[in-house]
């Protein structure tokens, strides 16, 4: 199998070609490039080995152009990275690794292409395509990658529970290629993944949370989430999520799976957003029901109070993960401590107060709040949940026009704290929180419209009954003006 004709397409792979045979060695592309060009999926990371010094090889390659190229050089990894326009290239010598028990950092020695290939991760990365003027474009494929690329399957080129005890990261790679090419993983390859998945535990939360993200960000999640968990790879680092799965039953009542519903809400998510956080909102949405699961002889199970739970939970399984602290930590919490809001404003008499109140909690993020509300939408009744969906469009609409009415989202109070104290004489102090509360308060109950002339004709009302007067007459004539 020759591509050399698609090689010729980008000058690169010439010109590393040319650049290997002044240095007398033999040059190589390998690995994902390899892959996703047999795939025909677009890649702008190129990776290329040689049997020699791959610095030495970028080096030659940045100065065979007539312009600048950044080169990046690793020399403690032996390793060089060059940019050009929006391609990543990276060289690296061939090399063969051998592993202790206790760390996956690899004793690295040179080593040949043969070597190389076969201390690479699956068979379908195991794939090299010649540089060299001798046979440019010839694919180099010792552990037939292509055939497992047509049979769909992942597969470890040496045998699989040495290739994960080697470097236990692979394993949650094994998974992350699967959901991203929706293939299956060979059953040895499985097997060993299981057996060997408490190896995890020498892997840091940054590595495996960069993969576990990628499984997010597919199109459809829930695969490479059954795969983690039916390996016990879950197990090892979000046992909060594992808790989740099973089904309790007490005189014939059952609650649902809520694994396998949170599963579905994530794939539903994944249909209206690509959003990985509105994504990870529906990963945790119901992180709190084992902790709240009651059983009431009369109502049967209940899971009272997990949505606040569950958002207090968030930031501690964030930091553990290390997932971001920062916003996007809030954003997620938010939308756990609020997905059950919209489901009580589907009846026809929801107020008007109700509405406001949840655009003001939600405030950007109600449209995200509301892709979350109808992904959690998972009955098997058909007409069920059509009537559900019905609903919660009615419930658009009456957000968009008390919204065009009142303006509540994200709202700040017409009346600052500072406003109060200069006209008041006050100090800072709870009473001045007191005031604004209330004032927020009559805006959201629709008492008064939110503009500052109400707002304020509020406050001196507010603070009379308070036995609290202006400072001065100026201040008078302005109530009275009010």
């Amino acid at each position: 199998m020759n591509f050399k004709s698609k090689l010729d397409e980008q000058e690169i792979f010439e010109k590393v070609g040319k650049a290997a045979a002044k240095l007398g060695i033999k040059s190589y592309v390998v690995g994902g490039f390899v892959r996703d060009l047999i795939l025909g999926r677009p890649s702008k990371d190129i990776d290329f080995t040689c049997v020699g010094s791959g610095i030495s090889l970028a080096q030659e390659v940045a100065r065979s152009f007539d312009t600048h190229v950044p080169l990046s050089v690793f020399k403690n990894f032996g390793t060089a990275m060059l940019k050009l326009d929006d391609w990543e290239l990276e060289f690296v010598g061939a090399r063969k690794e051998s592993y202790r028990q206790e760390s996956r950092k690899p004793i690295v020695e040179d080593g040949t292409l043969e070597e190389d290939l076969e201390r690479r991760d699956f068979t379908i990365n195991a794939m090299a395509i010649s540089l060299n003027p001798e046979d440019f474009g010839e694919l180099v494929d010792p552990f037939d990658g292509v055939g497992d690329l047509k049979r769909k399957i992942i597969k470890t080129p040496l045998e699989p529970g040495v290739t994960f005890s080697d470097d236990p990261l692979r394993m949650l790679r094994a998974v992350r290629f699967a959901a991203q090419l929706n293939f299956d993983i060979e059953a040895d390859t499985f097997f060993a993944i299981a057996e060997h998945s408490d190896r995890l535990k020498i892997i840091s939360a940054e590595r495996i949370i960069d993969e576990i993200n990628k499984i997010v960000a597919t199109a459809k999640p829930s695969y490479g989430f059954k795969l983690l968990f039916a390996s016990k790879l879950l197990h090892e680092f979000f046992p909060e999520m594992v808790d989740l799965q099973g089904v309790d039953s007490v005189d014939d009542k059952s609650h649902k799976d809520n694994f396998y519903h949170t599963l579905q809400v994530l794939d539903n998510v994944c249909q209206m957003s690509d959003n990985l956080w509105l994504r990870w909102a529906a990963i945790m949405h119901d992180i709190a029901k084992p902790a709240t699961k009651r059983f009431n002889p009369k109502v049967g199970w209940t899971f009272h109070g997990h949505e606040d739970k569950g958002a207090r939970m968030t930031p501690g399984i964030f930091r553990r993960m290390k997932l971001p602290m920062d916003e996007r930590m809030k954003y997620v919490q938010k939308l756990v401590r609020l997905h059950l809001r919209p489901i009580a404003l589907v009846k026809d008499e929801v107020t008007d107060s109700a509405l406001r109140r949840l655009l003001f909690d939600a405030g950007d993020d109600i449209e995200d709040l509301m892709k979350l509300c109808r992904a959690d939408i998972t009955s098997k009744n058909n007409k069920k949940v059509q009537r559900y969906l019905e609903n919660f469009d009615r419930v658009d609409e009456k957000l968009k026009e008390v919204e065009e009415k009142d303006q509540v989202r994200n709202f700040q109070p017409p009346v600052s704290g500072e406003e109060i104290m200069e006209i008041f004489g006050l100090p800072p102090s709870k009473i001045i929180g007191e005031i604004k509360e209330e004032i927020k308060e009559a805006i959201l109950e629709g008492k008064i419209q939110n503009d500052p002339k109400a707002a304020r004709k509020l406050m001196f009302d507010i603070a009379r009954e308070k036995g609290i007067a202006p400072i001065d007459n100026k201040s008078h004539h302005q109530e009275n003006k009010e």
